[in-house]
């Protein structure tokens, strides 16, 4: 019992609770996650004094470990079970979270020891949420309908956000007051917690949601290199990777400049800034519900075709980026909030549409099955965020020693515009699936 090997039917699939249960498990990820790019980056500057360049080379490391993400996947596709992954991935992932944390007493008796040992926890979460993220978005490829498709994205990212919230919430109360004990024991309580609600989540999910029925003129499995080498044959496929790449490049670049932003070009305080974080992800989250149930009604015959949500939202980034770009010259009086909300709402309803287009591409191709594909697309986006985090905020660096600073902004928000639309012509000319796929889809 597990994943279907190409050429055969899936039978009957997930339905929604069992959705629900993999979105439980995206925000164990989610949950987790938030300990090493988030808490643990601010402890390490602040409470240990470490240089922030420290935690931002170990928050690239993590995505530079997930190149490996195609391995991963192909490792599934192998085996046919998507489980395992999933909860060796959690546990890996947890376990890197609690030895990037044993680091932190070391930071002043044994400085290197400390590093060397937050080196490790770092690959150890990067290996965590590639082996599990790829292998969760590989089951949710083959065991959701097409026409939920663009739903269950949204509903797994939603849930995914949600673990981030509540994770942030509840560590930020126990850790009153500090201590590298009750760090421990929060950082410990989370990782447990997570790795328990993924076990509870996926029991028997496969087994009970998937039927394997073999077929006679199923293609061979093929080793890794053969299985990438048939990917890259594919134009949707190149096309597609070529697209989150600049995608996510564009997304990310704003993530690390749009506080210093607020605070430099309209002088706001960090309580102030903050809050306009919040707007931006309540934007993002409103574009995820829309582009959800929209993408799901509206699709169609071919309920993975997502490209023109993904057109939408790709656009309406470059053109909330290029308002952005006016305002920073404009300065104080511009409506900000409402600037970076609609940014928000265009950033969600790109990604989930996104998603559930990978989603749909992953199991349209032949020889080469789900777990690779996801891998592809997951190596190229790591490279997209750890890219993109480092440019944006470099790039501000160079552009303000130049240029003023609303000049400098300008100049930054322009060229992430100009990449949202460049990745907008790229999703329109993702050639449309070949007619069986499309058939296939209307009749599952």
């Amino acid at each position: 019992m597990g994943i279907p090997a190409r050429g055969t039917n899936p039978a009957p699939g997930f339905g929604w609770f069992s959705i629900v249960r993999l979105g439980l498990v995206q925000a164990s990820i989610g949950a987790i996650v938030m300990l090493a790019t988030s808490l643990l980056n601010r402890v390490m500057v602040v409470e240990y004094g470490m240089a922030a360049a420290i935690p931002a080379g170990l928050v690239a490391l993590h995505y530079a470990v997930q190149l490996a993400r195609p391995v991963w996947g192909h490792g599934s596709d192998k085996g046919h079970r998507r489980t395992p992954w999933i909860i060796g991935g959690i546990a890996v992932l947890g376990s890197g979270a609690l030895i990037a944390v044993c680091a932190l007493p070391l930071v002043a008796p044994q400085p290197l020891l400390a590093v060397a040992t937050a080196i490790l926890g770092f690959v150890l979460i990067g290996a965590g949420v590639g082996a599990a993220g790829t292998s969760l978005l590989a089951l949710l490829a083959s065991g959701v309908a097409p026409r939920r498709r663009a739903a269950a994205a949204a509903l797994t990212w939603i849930m995914m956000v949600m673990g981030i919230v509540l994770s942030a919430g509840i560590a930020g109360a126990l850790l009153e007051p500090f201590s590298w004990t009750r760090l421990t024991q929060v950082s410990g309580g989370i990782a447990a917690t997570a790795l328990a609600l993924t076990v509870v989540a996926t029991f028997r999910l496969e087994r009970s949601a998937l039927r394997v029925v073999p077929a006679p003129d199923a293609a061979p499995e093929q080793n890794l290199r053969a299985a990438l080498r048939a990917i890259y044959a594919e134009p949707a496929a190149r096309r597609f990777t070529m697209f989150v790449f600049l995608s996510m490049l564009a997304y990310s670049m704003q993530d690390l400049i749009l506080e210093p932003f607020a605070g430099i070009v309209f002088g706001m305080t960090p309580a102030q800034s903050t809050s306009l974080s919040a707007v931006q992800h309540s934007g993002v989250l409103i574009g995820m519900i829309v582009a959800g149930v929209g993408g799901s009604a509206f699709s169609g015959r071919a309920a993975g075709e997502l490209r023109g949500w993904i057109t939408a939202g790709c656009v309406g980034s470059a053109l909330a980026l290029a308002s952005l770009a006016i305002g920073a010259g404009f300065g104080p009086g511009w409506p900000l909030a409402s600037n970076i909300a609609a940014l928000g709402f265009a950033n969600g309803l790109f990604a989930v549409s996104a998603i559930g287009m990978m989603m749909s591409l992953a199991g349209s191709g032949t020889g080469t099955q789900e777990g690779v594909r996801m891998g592809v697309w997951g190596a190229a986006q790591a490279i997209a965020f750890g890219l993109g985090g480092l440019t944006g905020a470099l790039g501000v660096d160079l552009a303000r020693r130049a240029e003023s600073d609303g000049q400098a902004f300008q100049t930054i928000f322009t060229i992430e515009a100009l990449l949202f639309m460049a990745s907008a012509v790229m999703a329109a000319r993702i050639a449309a699936r070949p007619a069986a796929i499309i058939l296939r889809e209307a009749e599952a």
